[in-house]
């Protein structure tokens, strides 16, 4: 379910953030809302890496092979990029 909210700030705040948005292709609600769940969310005790909600909605975004191996790829490009 979702609720309207409205909220104050800052003018100078406002636009930046619209410009922010924009150049990174999201709602200022999104925004928002996913500052608001990385505050407000519960982090387990023996979690060490805190994935925010941004990241979150980025998995599965992308198939890569069961056999894919990052290291080995970045390693390939750092080679390439440093001829």
């Amino acid at each position: 379910m979702e609720t309207k909210l409205t909220l104050r700030l800052n003018d100078n705040v406002i636009e930046r953030a619209k410009v922010y948005a924009r150049n990174h292709k999201i709602s200022l609600s999104k925004i928002i809302e996913s500052y608001l769940d990385s505050i407000t969310t519960q982090k387990e005790k023996d979690e060490k890496i805190t994935i925010t909600p941004l990241v979150k909605s980025l998995i599965g975004v992308m198939d890569l092979p069961p056999d894919f191996d990052y290291k080995k790829d970045y390693r390939d490009f750092l080679e390439e990029k440093y001829k």
